[in-house]
């Protein structure tokens, strides 16, 4: 996921509680999600969709963070 952030997104995991929060979130609905598709987990085809819709808000969030921390990085 955003391979061109990918330093940024290290330490941003380290630094920053926020976007350790998002970015475990993200990840946390990202195997639910699989899981349920595999189905070693139950979930409605409404409930994963559900879970996606979610998953795709918080990396649009993720994304909107990366970007706004390095355009103010190269302003410096």
């Amino acid at each position: 996921m955003f391979h061109e952030f990918r330093d940024l997104i290290s330490e941003l995991k380290t630094t920053d509680r926020y976007f350790q929060i998002l970015f475990e979130k993200h990840n946390t609905l990202d195997q639910r999600i699989k899981n349920m598709e595999s189905r070693l987990e139950p979930g409605t085809p409404d409930e994963i969709d559900v879970l996606k819709k979610k998953k795709l808000a918080i990396k649009d969030e993720l994304y909107v963070l990366l970007q706004k921390i390095s355009l103010s990085r190269i302003k410096r």
